[in-house]
């Protein structure tokens, strides 16, 4: 990502000073006398938002500019419109401060007027898929459905009636109270699910339905006798 930035401010350098060359070295003697060094001194944490934090996956390059040319007058004059042409930029951060003398030692290069320019790096994240468990998407695939409907102390209810209306779906519960409608129609929404036992009638909303393997117990409230 940073390679992208290097090549973005080559650009960015080549509209203003379209006749000197761009160095991304160290601004030794040969790129002090003549051209732009953009230096990559450091790197730096992204600034904050409004919200007072960081957006992820983002960071700061900061560069030391230098500039040299055949006069000193050219070279001023350069340095003056890179400056300004920085200001102007909503993506770049000009920091004026001055360079310390044990940067320009460390670097084994003559003090030279310069500026730091500031970069924002971005990775985008790819989206994530997210997928809900929906009685759409439960649907689509043709899951079946299946379930047991007990009474008090989860003793199991025989033959209870058991109906999907909106899909004009219906069955009936066997010995152990099991129900199972083996293959629902693709697309739509299930509806709400209706079972009938000993007088009861109870509806269940399509939010308490799940297709899939494991059973939907329905507990019938139903009088024991």
């Amino acid at each position: 990502m940073i390679d992208e930035v290097d090549l973005r401010m080559k650009a960015w350098v080549g509209r203003i000073a379209t006749d000197a060359p761009v160095h991304l070295g160290v601004p030794d003697r040969e790129a002090l006398d003549r051209g732009v060094c953009l230096y990559l001194l450091e790197l730096g944490p992204a600034p904050l938002t409004r919200t007072g934090k960081r957006n992820a996956l983002q960071f700061t390059v900061c560069y030391l500019v230098t500039v040299g040319a055949e006069t000193p007058e050219r070279a001023h004059r350069l340095l003056g419109d890179l400056v300004f042409a920085a200001m102007s930029d909503k993506e770049l951060e000009v920091d004026l401060s001055p360079v310390p003398a044990a940067l320009w030692a460390g670097l084994r290069s003559v003090p030279r007027p310069a500026f730091r320019l500031r970069v924002q790096v971005r990775k985008e994240q790819p989206r994530a898929e997210v997928r809900c468990l929906s009685l759409v998407d439960a649907v689509s695939a043709q899951a079946p459905l299946l379930g047991r409907v007990v009474g008090p102390g989860d003793v199991p209810i025989r033959d209870a009636w058991v109906a999907l209306p909106s899909l004009q779906l219906s069955t009936r519960t066997d010995a152990q109270g099991h129900f199972h409608f083996p293959r629902l129609p693709p697309g739509g929404s299930l509806g709400r699910l209706e079972v009938r036992a000993e007088g009861e009638l109870l509806s269940v909303e399509s939010e308490g339905l799940a297709t899939g393997t494991s059973p939907l117990i329905i507990r019938m409230p139903v009088k024991e006798e």
